[in-house]
């Protein structure tokens, strides 16, 4: 059984940030910018047996929008339905009851975030981004 925590002094900062800095999205990240977006969102910690196994972060204003980003669960632990307890978690958190407005990017997990209801951009026309 897992458990699923925001509390932040449970993250295994180190396990966070080895995964983060060899995937596609957060290559290289440093462990002090890891820390950084740690400090500045609300995160949750996937742990089993007291091990963090996934991460998933929110940048968010706690009322109308909500960020989600970083979220993993280790390639050995996959398959056995943890990313979808992690994302339901995060829905359902009672801080995040009120956004309206939640987005994400994603390269290959449509499937998972499609069972959450997220959808392709309804407006693509109304974004815009800078990349720097």
């Amino acid at each position: 059984m897992i458990e699923i925590s925001t509390d932040k002094s449970k993250l295994q900062v180190e396990v966070i940030h080895a995964f983060l800095t060899d995937s596609y999205w957060a290559k290289g990240r440093t462990i002090n910018e890891v820390k950084k977006t740690i400090e500045h969102c609300l995160c949750f910690g996937v742990y089993l047996d007291g091990n963090q196994i996934g991460f998933a972060r929110v940048a968010t204003d706690y009322t109308v929008f909500a960020y989600l980003m970083d979220v993993f669960i280790l390639p050995e632990n996959r398959g056995k339905g943890y990313s979808k307890q992690l994302m339901k978690a995060i829905i359902e958190e009672p801080q995040l009851s009120t956004c309206k407005v939640w987005m994400l990017k994603t390269k290959d997990a449509h499937n998972l975030y499609k069972q959450f209801e997220f959808t392709e951009l309804k407006h693509p026309e109304k974004l815009m981004e800078r990349l720097l």
